[in-house]
């Protein structure tokens, strides 16, 4: 969701409404908790950047772990070239 915030508080209060609400509509759903916020940097326009999260970590790549529980809205775009 993209909102128009004077601070990262609104923005959090913004999104958690609106996540509250979504979740209330869907039989099968529950609000975690978790609202993140990101400050965007260009306007929204084809190709800005909308979201980044980037993680600090001692550990080697290959030893990062998994995060994904294989229940992700998400997809393989590797396909897609």
């Amino acid at each position: 969701m993209l909102w128009r915030a004077e601070d990262f508080d609104q923005t959090i209060a913004s999104a958690k409404a609106e996540a509250l609400g979504y979740a209330a509509e869907q039989p099968d759903m529950t609000f975690a908790g978790l609202v993140q916020a990101y400050r965007l940097f260009d306007e929204p326009r084809h190709g800005a950047e909308v979201f980044s999260l980037v993680r600090e970590s001692g550990l080697e790549a290959q030893n990062l772990p998994d995060f994904d529980t294989g229940k992700e809205r998400q997809g393989d775009t590797s396909s897609d070239a």
